[in-house]
Formats: C-alpha cells, sequence, structure tokens
C-alpha cells in the first residue's frame, strides 16, 4: 500500500480514470462524475504525467486506452468489484435482502422482465433487482453490475456467458391489427400500411416491408426507444419488427402475433454476461438461470402457438455456458 500511495496524486483520480476509461469519453465520464470535461481532462493529464506514462489516446469522438492504461483499468475494475461486492454483502446482511443488478434494455425490462414479476418475486421473495436500462444498441460494459444481456459470440478470457438464444426476429402487430388487415391467405401482405421503426435499428430490417418495384408508400412511426416501439404495436398502430429475447412473453400470450410467417435469424447469439473477476455470489446464478429457464419456456410455448414459424429449438441445460 505505501507503493500504491506514493505512485499515485489521488484516489479520486482513480475513480475519474475508472469512468473515463468505461465510457471510453471524457464527456461521459464528467456526466457521471458531476465535472466538467475539462476538469477530468485535466485530472488524467496529470495522472499521466505522475506515472510518465500515457493512458489515453486522444480522437476527436472520444478516447481509447494504450496498452498501459489497458494494463491499469484491468487491475482497477478489479478491485472496485471486490470492493462493491463486499459492500454490498455488508448492506445485503443488514437488510436480509440479495440485490442482484442487470444491465438489459429498455425493451427487455417493459416487455418481458415487468410482465414475469410476480412469479420473479414468489420465486425469489427476498431478491431486490437493480436495473442499469440500455435505451439504445445492446452494448456496453458490465463491469457495474452482476448481469448484463449482450449479443456476443460467447465466453471471453474477462466474461463468462450464458446462452440464452440466437437472434431472431419476426414482424409483429396486435391480433385486431392483424384482423383489420390481412389478406385473403392469411398474413399480413409485403407492405402494411404502417410500419414502427426502431431509430439506428441493428440489424437493418426496414428492406423487409420495402416491395419489389422499389417503392415505399407505407406509413411509418420511427422511435429511439425499442420499448415504444412495442408498445405501439401492441396498441395496435402497425407492424413492427419483434426481437424474440423481447417479445415472446406477448407471443406466448397473444397480445402480439405474428403479422406472417417470416423469420429473420442473424447469426447472432445472445448471451447472459458477468465478469469473470467479480467475486461469485451463488444468487447470481439462480437468477440467471431463471431467466434463461422463463426465456426457454416462452419460445417453446410460441414453438407450439405457431409451428410454421419454426423458430430453433434452444434446448438448453440446466447449467449454462460458464466455461470458457
Amino acid at each position: 500500500m505505501t507503493f500504491l500511495r506514493r505512485s499515485l496524486p489521488s484516489m479520486n483520480g482513480l475513480f475519474t480514470f475508472e469512468a473515463a476509461a468505461r465510457w471510453g469519453s471524457f464527456s461521459r465520464a464528467a456526466d457521471e462524475l458531476n465535472v466538467t470535461p475539462a476538469a477530468v481532462s485535466r485530472m488524467m493529464s496529470r495522472l499521466e504525467q505522475h506515472l510518465d506514462t500515457v493512458l489515453f489516446l486522444r480522437q476527436p469522438v472520444g478516447v481509447t486506452l494504450t496498452e498501459s492504461g489497458q494494463l491499469l483499468f484491468d487491475a482497477i475494475a478489479r478491485g472496485f468489484g471486490g470492493i462493491e461486492s463486499a459492500l454490498r454483502e455488508i448492506e445485503d446482511r443488514k437488510t436480509g435482502m440479495d440485490t442482484v443488478s442487470l444491465s438489459v434494455s429498455t425493451g427487455f425490462t417493459t416487455h418481458w422482465m415487468m410482465p414475469k414479476m410476480a412469479e420473479f418475486k414468489r420465486q425469489f421473495p427476498a431478491v431486490d433487482l437493480r436495473f442499469q436500462l440500455v435505451m439504445g444498441a445492446l452494448s456496453g460494459p458490465v463491469n457495474d453490475v452482476d448481469l448484463g444481456m449482450r449479443f456476443v459470440e460467447g465466453p471471453d478470457e474477462r466474461h463468462e456467458a450464458a446462452f440464452v438464444m440466437p437472434e431472431v426476429l419476426l414482424p409483429i402487430c396486435s391480433p385486431d391489427y392483424l384482423e383489420s388487415h390481412a389478406m385473403s391467405g392469411g398474413g399480413i401482405g409485403r407492405v402494411p400500411d404502417t410500419t414502427i421503426n426502431l431509430s439506428d435499428a441493428q440489424p437493418n430490417w426496414s428492406k423487409l416491408f420495402t416491395p419489389a418495384n422499389g417503392s415505399d408508400t407505407q406509413n411509418s412511426m420511427i422511435f429511439s426507444d425499442y420499448a415504444i416501439v412495442v408498445q405501439a404495436a401492441l396498441l395496435g398502430q402497425g407492424v413492427a419488427l419483434g426481437w424474440l429475447n423481447v417479445v415472446a412473453h406477448w407471443l406466448r400470450t397473444r397480445a402480439l402475433v405474428p403479422a406472417r410467417d417470416h423469420l429473420m435469424v442473424t447469426g447472432r447469439r445472445c448471451h447472459l454476461v458477468r465478469l469473470r473477476d467479480k467475486p461469485v455470489r451463488p444468487i447470481v446464478g439462480k437468477v440467471r438461470d431463471w431467466m434463461i429457464a422463463e426465456l426457454t419456456a416462452d419460445v417453446d410455448a410460441v414453438n407450439s402457438l405457431y409451428p410454421s414459424l419454426k423458430l430453433p429449438v434452444l434446448g438448453h441445460s440446466p447449467i449454462l455456458g460458464g466455461g470458457k
């Protein structure tokens, strides 16, 4: 500890460095720390001068870590993770509750997690869930949470990854919308009168509803938050594209229905991810396995309701994906 105190100008510099490295941006770190970007930049310059090494590569759209910066960030993330886990366990012991933090999309939280909260509380009456919500593309670090839902290839050197399902997308709408717009053969045609779009969606699915002649006559509503896209579909406003991991519950309960028999399987894979360096808490594994089992049951039920869709059969084993 004596060497550490001599090597660092202040502990505040470590907190600032961790935030800047995690966000890849001095501006976003400043927002989190409630200071100015200039203050973050000055503090990082002082830290680099004190260590006599460059920690960040400054770029017009943000910052990236140098090799030395990555080395320091990995060590800090491990240390902060252990401290946070200890503080949480101390708090849990006082309250008699376990806390589990999740980094998931607003769409998944609103349209899958919230409808299942009563069942979750029956299964885990002594667990408090805390959500770190992602409005845009499902990405970003999982340093500050127990589990994050991410589209990744699988586990890596820093992360455990439990497989959930392949990325599957299908056109969805409300039953009333389908009934009023269906063609004589069943299902909605290639160009519904209204599509509900997610801005900057990845993958880009807008061409699924573009007629072969290239014209584009349908109305469109575009939202930046996928939770609103699904809500508009539930309210019968048009046809949206449904990410199966988000809309499986509504398809199972028939609050939403497939607009037509068409799937897009992208090749990406949805996982529940956690840092390997975080202390393992049994409750986190139990919550993870419950989420995967519930999603699997939803997909199995949707497969039974709509066999013509030919959804992938998941077939999970009880213990999943922890190894490298």
